[in-house]
This record gives structure tokens, sequence and C-alpha cells, in this order.
């Protein structure tokens, strides 16, 4: 990892990944930095770098006016201190440098933006994770933004996955160990919990009665596929091992009802729907602090995250919805 320090306040440097990563306090949305710093940054020599910003130039890539500065620095020549008129270059210029030269520096700045720019087309968005732990109001804002200009005829809606991001966006940690695949299951609310599989399957039914009374569902929706199913979830939400119950906390056993419901596919037709309206009924039941709370997107979005999960990765899923509720 090349660093480049311009100041006391700013350093650049190239992360692991080929990204261009600022660290500083800035004024500006923007770096400058002169050809031996560009140089070092993607490890080719001084002329190399010329002779593409003049190609860049000339070209009309950029405008030099643009992207071109005149800045003081002071160099020691034998024993004093001579101030010199020096060009620096800003981050456009750094970047269209970088998809010029020919060394494995440049090739991995590449890699990665190659990779960040389709992301960004075809969601619509990009997101730096890192980033957005130190910047959290600018990311909320900025998330607010994006919901306010998004379409709302796209298929797979992107507002939901960005409700998804807004609730878990205070513990952003949380979902990089989710990624990690080190993320741990907590329960805070210890209270007496039953869940009977009678009551489960009449507070469903009643769900499917609604709908199908409003047309929002066929007769096909929430019918069992075995008898019992339904009243098989609820023991294995209750279930104990050695006089102590299997998941002890409030927040353990909902998160535990959805995945059930969601992935063993009880029904015919409405396992999602059915999943998600348990978990928040559960939830309100027992006067979770979360349960008024939770955004219907975002339970949409956690609901499709979990029915496309890998059963093997069932652990870290139930851990993923304990933290929305903790």
């Amino acid at each position: 990892m090349k660093k480049i320090k311009e100041n006391k306040q700013i350093v650049i440097y190239q992360a692991k990944s080929g990204a261009i990563e600022l660290r500083g306090d800035f004024s500006h949305e923007t770096i400058w930095a002169n050809l031996n710093q560009i140089a070092d940054l993607f490890d080719v020599q001084k002329a190399a770098i010329s002779k593409h910003l003049k190609n860049i130039f000339e070209s009309e890539e950029l405008s030099k006016i643009a992207t071109v500065s005149k800045m003081e620095t002071v160099q020691i020549e034998g024993k004093r201190a001579i101030r010199r008129p020096i060009e620096m270059y800003n981050l456009d210029a750094i970047i269209a440098v970088g998809y010029r030269v020919n060394s494995k520096k440049a090739t991995q700045f590449r890699v990665w933006a190659t990779k960040t720019l389709r992301e960004h087309l075809l969601k619509g968005y990009t997101i730096n994770r890192k980033r957005i732990a130190q910047n959290y109001d600018a990311f909320m804002k900025a998330v607010a933004d994006i919901q306010v200009l998004l379409p709302e005829h796209i298929t797979l809606d992107p507002k939901a996955v960005l409700e998804l991001i807004k609730e878990f966006a205070s513990t952003w940690v949380s979902l990089d160990a989710y990624d990690k695949e080190t993320l741990e299951i907590i329960g805070t609310t210890k209270k007496a919990v039953k869940l009977a599989g009678q009551e489960l399957t009449g507070v469903i039914g009643d769900l499917r009665a609604e709908l199908v009374k409003k047309g929002e569902a066929t007769e096909l929706f929430a019918q069992e596929r075995k008898q019992g199913s339904v009243e098989g979830i609820a023991g294995n939400v209750m279930q104990s091992f050695g006089g102590q119950p299997l998941y002890p906390s409030l927040e353990e056993k909902a998160a535990h009802l959805l995945y059930f419901m969601v992935k063993n596919h009880p029904f015919t037709d409405g396992n999602k729907r059915s999943g998600a309206f348990a978990f928040v009924w559960f939830l309100r039941k027992y006067r979770a602090k979360r349960s008024r709370n939770i955004n219907p997107a975002s339970l949409t979005a956690l609901t499709l995250l979990i029915a496309e999960s890998n059963p093997g990765k069932k652990e870290q899923m139930v851990a993923l919805v304990t933290q929305l509720l903790k």
C-alpha cells in the first residue's frame, strides 16, 4: 500500500483493492498531487505521467484549466528555504492517468474502477462502507436524496434495499461482520414467551381470510403442504435443551420464526408474506422494543434476503435479524 503525503492533513494512497483512497480533513471534494506523487501512486516514472497528461489535455479528455493549479512549495536548497511554484493535478486528472498507465498498480486501479462503475450502473448507486461508518449523517442524507430520485416502477425495488441499509446504518460494522461471516446472534429481551402452534396457525388463517376477501390472495395462499407444518415450526422456535430454551431471548425466537417460516416452505403459496406477518405479529404480541418501528420496505428486503440465502448461512441470517431488533 503506497502512501503519498501532500501535507500534514492529507494522505493519498492506493488500497489493496486498487481504489484510490484519501485520508485527511478536506474542505473541497478533490485532492491535488504533483507529477512525482502521481508517479509514485501508480509505480511508474515521472516522464510517463507527463506524457499521459499531455495526451489527455491535447485530446480534450479533460480541461487543463479545470484540472491543473499552480501551488507554491518550499524546497530546501543548501541552507535556504526556497519557494517555488509547482503544477498540481486534481483527482479527475489522477483518475484519467490511472486508465492509461501500464503498470501493476494501474491495472489494480482499473479493475477496481470498472467493478465500481458496473455496480453503479446496475444498481443506480454505490456504497463505500468504511466511509459510511465515519460519515453517518452524510450517508443518511444521501440515502434520503436517492430515494426521492428513484423511479417507482423499478421491478427490483432499490428503495427496499436502501431502507434495509438505513435500518442497519448505525451499526454498519455489523454488516461488515456479516460479510465476513463473523456476525454473532444477540438477544437482550428475556421474558416469558409462549408460541403455541394452534395460535400461530389461527392468526395466519385470519390473515389468509382477510387477503382473500380483499382480492390480494387466492385460495392457495397459506394452505399447508402437510398438516402440522406450522405447529412444527412453533415447536422448533420454542424447543429447549437440558431444561433451558435453545433460543433464550425474544429477539432470537422472532428471528428463528421468520427464518423457519420462509425457508421451510410450510405453505403451497405465500411463505414469505406469512413469514413476515408472523414475525411482526410475534414481536408486537410481546411488545418488543423495535416492533413498531420496523419499516415495511426493509422487512420486505430482509425477507427476500432470507428466501434467497444459502441454507448453510442460517446462523448469519438469524444474527442479521437480531441486529435489526437490538
